[in-house]
Parts: structure tokens; C-alpha cells; sequence
């Protein structure tokens, strides 16, 4: 079936969710999308940060998100996030539900040869605590 008329429906069909200015783009970088799924409960990824800037979308559920210099907050489905990446540490990403799963989706700025992630050990985390917001 061929249609000859057109739609304007693409007129109103975006949604801006948000928009930065991220502090850099990784030299010789390169970028990845990926789908991170954890289950009721779970703590996530532990204290952790990117080579780039990281930028995210919560498809179902509900996760605690939290940045070094920022209080923890709770994001839900439809919301988007973004972290500056580089020296910046990210605390929590883990699931703020204990009876159902989360799914989100994160846009990554990877810098060439390292990691796209990378633990902070607990050294220096203690180092760095002063920088630590509470909620």
C-alpha cells in the first residue's frame, strides 16, 4: 500500500530530553551505545568513571544516580542523564527498586585505547570523600 499523502506529524514528533555542553570529546575517541539491565535490588556498577562524556535514558524502572560534586538522586523511566566523564567519579547507577528491574540506556564518548570504564579504588575514594554530596 502506497501512501501519497504526507504526515506532519514529524513537525511534533521530537522531544528534546536534554541538552549540555559537554567539557570535551576524547582525542582519536569514538562512541558506543549500550542497554544496562539490573535486577530488583541490585547495587549496580561500584564507583566507577568514563574516559568521555556519557549520556543516558531510563527506558523502564527506576535508578539512583549519583555524581561526584551532586547529591544522589532518583531518575524514573522517561528521564535523561548525563555525566561529564573524565576525572568526574560516578557513585550509583544501581536499581532504586527492590520488586522490579531497571533498563537504561547510555550514549558514550570513549577515549581511543582506554577503557570505557573504569573502577575507583578505595584509596582514592577516601581521598576524595570531601567531595561527596549527601541527598
Amino acid at each position: 500500500m502506497t501512501h501519497t499523502t504526507r504526515s506532519d506529524a514529524w513537525r511534533t514528533a521530537v522531544t528534546v530530553l536534554q541538552e549540555a555542553h559537554p567539557p570535551f570529546f576524547p582525542p582519536d575517541g569514538h562512541v558506543m551505545t549500550i542497554v544496562v539491565e539490573y535486577p530488583p535490588g541490585d547495587p549496580g556498577t561500584p564507583p566507577h568513571r568514563h574516559s568521555g562524556p556519557a549520556f543516558g535514558y531510563v527506558v523502564e524502572g527506576e535508578m539512583v544516580f549519583e555524581l561526584e560534586g551532586e547529591p544522589p538522586r532518583v531518575l524514573r523511566a522517561g528521564d535523561a542523564f548525563w555525566e561529564p566523564g573524565g576525572d568526574v567519579i560516578h557513585y550509583q547507577d544501581g536499581n532504586h527498586r527492590d520488586d522490579r528491574p531497571v533498563r537504561f540506556t547510555v550514549t558514550m564518548f570513549c577515549e581511543e585505547g582506554k577503557p570505557m570504564l573504569t573502577l575507583v579504588p578505595p584509596d582514592e575514594l577516601a581521598q576524595r570523600a570531601g567531595r561527596r554530596r549527601s541527598a
